[in-house]
C-alpha cells in the first residue's frame, strides 16, 4: 500500500514497510533490556566488531516478540503484515518469510505435504535441499533429466512429455517439483507443466531460488505463480535485495496444498529466535522492488545485462549463454567460455589479475551475475577486463588437476534417501569407494548440486568430481 507524504518541493510516494517502521521506533525509543540478544544492544560484543558493522546495526539487532515488532510462527504485528504485503506483491495467497534461506522452504514443503514411501519428480539438478528434505519425510525422487547441454558442461531446460510420462507410469506420485531457472538462468516451459501437473492433479512446486524479480518487469521469464505453480520458493537474497540467507515461500491462490500442513512444518524447522534485521530486509527488498526507485533500479540492470552480452558478442574467442540456442535464458545470468581456458583458470584470472570475484566457475566457463546494486561503471570494467583476456596468451593449467565441477551423471539409487541416511556407516579412503554404497550428501556450492545422494551407488565416473575428497561416508557392509 502506498502513503502520500507531503514535501517542500513535490509530492513524493511512501511505500510501506512495516517491519522497517517497527524497528526505527525501536530505535528511537530504546527500552532498557533485560531478555536476549545478550550483547545488549552492542554492548557486550568486541570493539572491533562493533567498528566494522556499525553500532546502529547492533542496537536493532532484536529477536520477535519485543518492541511491539510482532513474532514469526505464528506471524503477528508488524511481521504479519509484511508477509501480507509480500503475498500482494508477489501475486500469492499466502507468503512466509523464511530464515535460513530457501532451504527451510523446501524443507517445510517436503515435511508438510509428502510421507515416506512416495514419489517427487524431479530434476537431476535439484538443489541438495530438497533430497534432504527427502531424507526428513521419506519420499523418494524420480529423476526428471533435464536436456544435457553438453558444450556447456550444464544441465539445460526439463521436456514436458517427459514429465506426462513419468505421471502415466509412476504411483503415488506427491509433487513435480522443478527447479526453475536453472542456476545458470535456463528457463523450463513451466506452463505447459503445469497443465500437464493439474490433468493428473499433481500439485507443482517450483524452487524458483534464482528469480526473485521476475514478477517486476516484462523483460524477465514470466514468474511461476502466474504460470500455474502451486508453490514457489524464492531467495530474494540473491537477486532481490535482501540480506544472506533471507528468503520467501510463495503459496499459490487456489493452490491444491494444504497452507496448514506446510505451516505446521516449518514452525518446527524455523530458529524459535528469529533475527529482525533479516526480517526487515526481507520487508525491505519487497518495498524497494515495489516502489519507483527499485523499478528504476531492475530497469537498469537489464539494460547492463543487455550492454554487457552486446560487448561479448562482439569478442573473438569468448563465448556465452544466451537464448539464441533454442531455449529461454534469464538475461541477468551470464555464463561465458573462452576458448583455450577452463571456467576455473578464467575465474582465478580475473580474480588475481583484475580484482573481479564471479559467481561460480565450472570446468567449462563462469558464471556473473548482473544485479540490481551494480553501476554501468562495473558492468563496462567487467566487459574490459573480459576483452583483455581474450586478447592475452594465458596458459591453462587448471586442467591438469582432471577435476569437474557440474554432476552429469544419472543416480544408481539402491536405497531409499532416508533409510541409507539412518544406516550404519563407515568411512573408507575415496579409491576404495567405487562399488559402494553413498552415506552422505555430496554437493559443492555453488551451486548445491549433488554429486553423491546417501544410497546411491558410487561408480568410477564420480571420481573426477570428488579431487578435493580424500575419504567418502559409505554405508557398512
Amino acid at each position: 500500500m502506498a502513503k502520500k507524504v507531503n514535501n517542500k518541493q513535490k509530492n513524493i510516494t511512501k511505500v510501506e514497510a512495516p517491519i522497517v517502521e517497527a524497528l526505527q521506533q525501536a530505535f528511537d525509543s530504546p527500552s532498557y533490556q533485560f531478555h536476549i540478544p545478550g550483547h545488549t544492544r552492542g554492548i557486550g560484543v568486541l570493539k572491533d566488531f562493533r567498528n566494522l558493522i556499525g553500532s546502529k546495526a547492533l542496537k536493532v539487532d532484536t529477536t520477535d516478540e519485543f518492541d511491539n515488532l510482532g513474532t514469526l510462527t505464528p506471524p503477528t504485528g508488524a511481521i504479519a503484515r509484511a508477509e501480507e504485503l509480500a503475498a500482494k506483491a508477489f501475486g500469492a495467497e499466502r507468503t512466509f518469510f523464511l530464515l535460513n534461506g530457501s532451504t527451510v522452504g523446501n524443507l517445510s514443503l517436503a515435511m508438510g505435504i509428502t510421507k515416506k514411501g512416495q514419489k517427487i519428480l524431479t530434476n537431476r539438478n535439484c538443489h541438495r535441499s530438497l533430497l534432504t528434505g527427502m531424507i526428513i519425510s521419506g519420499a523418494e525422487p524420480v529423476w526428471l533429466i533435464p536436456e544435457k547441454l553438453e558444450d556447456w558442461g550444464l544441465w539445460g531446460c526439463i521436456n514436458p512429455e517427459k514429465i506426462e510420462h513419468l505421471l502415466k507410469t509412476t504411483k503415488d506420485v506427491g509433487a513435480v517439483w522443478i527447479t526453475n531457472p536453472t542456476y545458470e538462468g535456463v528457463i523450463s516451459d513451466i506452463k505447459t507443466i503445469s497443465k500437464i501437473c493439474n490433468k493428473y492433479n499433481v500439485p507443482l512446486i517450483v524452487d524458483e531460488a534464482h528469480g526473485s524479480l521476475w514478477n517486476f518487469n516484462k523483460s524477465f521469464p514470466t514468474p511461476a505463480l502466474q504460470l500455474g505453480a502451486d508453490a514457489v520458493v524464492q531467495s530474494l537474497h540473491k537477486t532481490g535485495g535482501s540480506m544472506s540467507q533471507s528468503s520467501m515461500l510463495h503459496i499459490a491462490k487456489n493452490s491444491k496444498l494444504d497452507v496448514n500442513k506446510i505451516e505446521r512444518a516449518l514452525k518446527l524447522l524455523h530458529t524459535t529466535s528469529p533475527s529482525l534485521i533479516l526480517l526487515a530486509s526481507l520487508d525491505a527488498a519487497r518495498a524497494n522492488l515495489s516502489s519507483e526507485t527499485g523499478q528504476k533500479q531492475i530497469e537498469r540492470t537489464i539494460n547492463n545485462a543487455k550492454y554487457l552480452r552486446k560487448r561479448l558478442d562482439k569478442m573473438q574467442n569468448i563465448h556465452q549463454l544466451k537464448s539464441d540456442f533454442g531455449f529461454k535464458t534469464d538475461i541477468t545470468k551470464v555464463f561465458v567460455k573462452i576458448d583455450g581456458l577452463s571456467g576455473k583458470r578464467l575465474e582465478s584470472i580475473l580474480e588475481i589479475d583484475f580484482n573481479i570475484e564471479v559467481e561460480s566457475a565450472s570446468d567449462i566457463g563462469a558464471l556473473m551475475l548482473v544485479n540490481i546494486g551494480n553501476k554501468r561503471s562495473e558492468i563496462k570494467y567487467l566487459a574490459d577486463c573480459l576483452e583483455k583476456i581474450t586478447q592475452t596468451d594465458y596458459s591453462d593449467i587448471y586442467h591438469l588437476e582432471n577435476k569437474k565441477h557440474m554432476p552429469m551423471l544419472i543416480p544408481n539409487i539402491k536405497y531409499n534417501l532416508r533409510d541409507a541416511f539412518y544406516m550404519e556407516k563407515e568411512i573408507i579412503k575415496k579409491e576404495n569407494a567405487v562399488g559402494r554404497i553413498s552415506g552422505e550428501v555430496i554437493a559443492e556450492c555453488p551451486p548445491g548440486i549433488a554429486i553423491l545422494l546417501p544410497g546411491e551407488l558410487i561408480t568410477k565416473e564420480h571420481l573426477p568430481y570428488l579431487t578435493d575428497y580424500e575419504e567418502i561416508e559409505v554405508i557398512k557392509e
